[in-house]
């Protein structure tokens, strides 16, 4: 198994290999109720995604690779091999039709029903206090993409098999997902101070800091013990290096607070560890369990954390762009507490004034406001942007090794619903 954690920041270079490259199959895909669904799926846009140029369709961007002058643009693979930056589709302009988290699940839809019959229920019902708080995150609106994810890899993989149902594995593996995740943000708020998530009020908010702490600890324990139990070594090894990576991404975040000196390859360590080792590990737990061969399931990884690493600068832009109603969140949020993300790492290559009002840590009445618009005017948003759909190309064609079907269709989907949150 190949491992993505870096043992020291000085190895971070090898962590994030960015380039990925495909793999063709010709087999096909028989059942007829989901060729029909991928058939309508490709009458709504082109789908014919594979090596072609994908993302040109999204609107008229210049064609460019996003590098930081301060980021060199060779790059180590994971295995310490030196190599040039991965290749970028071109872009054109080309309208489409806004993707749908409902129409992208559809073909899971009744997957994702049992996990949320079984989700509460796995957590257990020893503690009242525990249970009410894991309810207020369960309940809060989450869009379940994770689980999602399991299945629809576990289903699309599946059929290089001749795999006709998901197993008690596959199943299991996207619950633990789902609570390892929600342990995840309980105890991320506790961190950040943040007083909503989705909208509502947070577990530490309504319960204090104390429950909300145990109420994740409790929770990571329980993922646990549920993995410990599917006694597949390769998985329990995948899914426990991502609890250790959740802390090592949260180390690095308060080690570098208002550090205007933090370059790109760091932001993208610091966001594999936080959010895309976690979709990685799923991924490729999904493939394991389908039992394809292990180049198939390293693909599915790749595709993870690519996907992973765009969805976090999406994430990062829309703190930028979009208001505290939409977020569910103070807009800025992250700025304003010193976690420079993408579009501040490239705005302040061009905006000196940028550097002085960070470092002063928001000192000044209306600093916060003028800094947003610094970042907004020196282009930090677009290059952010760039940044993201170079790692959508990546998942792309990381999903060539797949046969043609509706699941591979919403895995392509889905790459492009998280671009299009922006639109």
């Amino acid at each position: 198994m190949m491992s993505m954690t870096c043992h020291n920041l000085d190895s971070a270079r090898t962590v994030l290999d960015l380039f990925a490259s495909g793999c063709s199959s010709s087999a096909s895909f028989n059942r007829s109720s989901v060729r029909n669904y991928a058939q309508s799926s490709r009458k709504r846009s082109c789908r014919g995604y594979g090596a072609r140029k994908l993302l040109g369709r999204r609107r008229g961007i210049a064609q460019r690779r996003v590098s930081s002058t301060k980021t060199p643009e060779i790059l180590l693979n994971d295995t310490g091999v030196a190599q040039g930056p991965p290749p970028v589709l071109g872009f054109k302009k080309e309208s489409r039709s806004p993707v749908s988290l409902t129409n992208l699940f559809e073909v899971v839809a009744e997957d994702l029903q049992i996990l949320n019959q079984n989700l509460q229920s796995i957590v257990g019902a020893e503690n009242p206090v525990l249970m009410s708080a894991a309810e207020q995150i369960f309940g809060a609106g989450g869009k379940r993409m994770r689980p999602a994810l399991v299945f629809l890899v576990s289903r699309a993989t599946a059929e290089l098999v001749g795999l006709k149902e998901l197993t008690v594995e596959h199943r299991r593996l996207a619950e633990i997902i789902e609570m390892i995740h929600t342990a995840s943000l309980i105890h991320d708020d506790v961190l950040d101070d943040s007083d909503i998530r989705r909208g509502k009020e947070t577990v530490h908010q309504l319960y204090g800091t104390r429950v909300a702490v145990l109420a994740g600890d409790f929770m990571f324990a329980q993922s646990s013990w549920y993995l410990a139990n599917l006694e597949n070594l390769e998985v329990i090894k995948l899914i426990s290096q991502v609890i250790k990576d959740f802390a090592s991404g949260e180390i690095k975040q308060a080690s570098s607070l208002f550090d205007c000196d933090t370059e790109l390859e760091e932001y993208l360590l610091k966001s594999y560890y936080k959010t895309a080792s976690l979709i990685a590990a799923s991924t490729k737990g999904a493939g394991i369990f389908s039992g394809v061969d292990s180049s198939i399931s390293q693909k599915m990884y790749e595709y993870g954390k690519n996907l992973g690493l765009s969805f976090q600068v999406i994430d990062d832009i829309l703190d930028f762009t979009q208001s505290a109603e939409q977020l569910g969140k103070p807009a800025g949020s992250d700025l304003v507490k010193g976690n420079l993300t993408a579009p501040v790492i490239f705005a302040l290559e061009k905006e000196p004034k940028l550097r002085e009002i960070i470092e002063s840590e928001f000192s000044e009445p209306g600093s916060l406001d003028e800094a947003i618009g610094l970042i907004k005017s020196s282009g930090g948003i677009e290059r952010a942007q760039q940044l993201a759909e170079e790692k959508a190309d990546l998942a792309i064609q990381n999903l060539q090794c797949l046969p043609q079907s509706a699941f591979r269709v919403a895995l392509e989907e889905m790459v492009m619903y998280n671009l299009e949150r922006i639109d």
